[in-house]
């Protein structure tokens, strides 16, 4: 995976937008305006940041060579991933996926009926 191809698909999630709220190198993804993903551009070492549930960040961390709790951010939400190294790229795809969800979960009810019914409408 390279970063376009992380971009990509950070992009591809729905409802994602993309921005630069901290600086000019730094990538961050939202979903109805809550961070879940951020990709630093200016490092030798592709890396994506996610929010994971607790328990399931420190299993990560101790399954995968390839996650690390996140520098700067709530080391018990967050885990930074570099792809290209133990975990594949259905695996990033998925720990993406499941950012999303624990950024949505946290939001209020309304929010929350309001992201999944601009995903299926007639529900």
């Amino acid at each position: 995976m390279n970063i376009e191809e992380l971009r990509e698909y950070c992009l591809s999630m729905d409802g994602s937008e993309e921005c630069l709220p901290f600086d000019e190198v730094t990538l961050v993804y939202k979903v109805m305006g809550k961070m879940f993903a951020l990709i630093p551009i200016d490092r030798d070492t592709l890396s994506v940041t996610v929010k994971c549930d607790p328990e399931k960040a420190v299993e990560l961390r101790e399954r995968y060579a390839a996650v690390e709790s996140a520098y700067h951010f709530n080391k018990r939400y967050w885990n930074t991933l570099y792809p290209n190294q133990d975990m594949d790229d259905k695996e990033i795809k998925k720990w993406i996926r499941h950012s999303i969800d624990e950024v949505i979960k946290k939001l209020p009810i309304i929010k929350q009926r309001a992201y999944r019914n601009s995903l299926c409408p007639n529900h």
